[in-house]
């Protein structure tokens, strides 16, 4: 396996400060502390930070500044508004072109799925994201596996900020297992149709704590 770039390097660093909320919605980046901290130069910085401006965890103001993105309910509703219908195309085209060694993965991942009682949400994270990124490349255009690697961070993001008061979302992943059976039968409508009900059982439950939030 290829060593990632220095560029590379710094995007997957900062984007997990990010959507783990270490660099929390609003904050200011300071490019010296990331330098420093990484201890990797000025350009493969501003090279990362440029990227994650253009995958929305950034906004570039001139003449203030960077910012991590705030986090709004606005910003939730339009980002599963398009999500749910990307992520049922994603599975109607995996389950079409998916190969049986995607879908040994997938199996592999969900046989780390704690019981409910032991399981935390680190674990659960790890698993749903896995989850999602094989679908991804299951159903082979990179376009759209761009497309939804970008808005799964974005999803990512609502995700831990919701966490103190969402709880453990166990039966929310092992949806994962029935959507499996479907893309390994090869049944695109049934695979999209689970999908579609398995984002928006995810965007009720971060919505109503966000709601939750906004109203105190």
């Amino acid at each position: 396996m290829a060593t990632p770039s220095l560029s590379q390097q710094a995007y997957q660093a900062i984007k997990h400060k990010i959507v783990s909320l270490e660099l929390p919605p609003g904050a200011v980046i300071d490019e010296t502390a990331l330098r420093k901290e990484l201890g990797l130069g000025r350009t493969p910085i501003r090279e990362a930070l440029k990227r994650l401006a253009l995958e929305k965890l950034v906004i570039i103001v001139p003449r203030r500044g960077m910012f991590v993105t705030d986090i709004g309910i606005t910003d939730l509703k339009r980002l599963f508004e398009v999500r749910v219908t990307l992520e049922s195309l994603a599975a109607r085209l995996a389950a079409e072109r998916g190969r049986p060694f995607h879908w040994q993965q997938m199996e592999t991942v969900l046989k780390r799925l704690p019981d409910p009682d032991t399981a935390d949400n680190q674990t659960l994270i790890a698993i749903d994201e896995a989850c999602h990124y094989i679908m991804y490349q299951a159903a082979d255009n990179e376009f759209l596996e761009d497309i939804l690697t970008t808005m799964y961070a974005l999803s990512l993001r609502l995700w831990y900020f919701s966490l103190s008061k969402i709880g453990k979302m166990h039966s929310t992943i092992l949806e994962h297992r029935n959507i499996l059976e479907a893309l390994r039968a090869g049944d695109a409508d049934r695979a999209a149709c689970l999908l579609e009900q398995h984002i928006r059982s995810f965007q009720d439950e971060i919505q109503a704590v966000m709601l939750g939030a906004a109203a105190q």
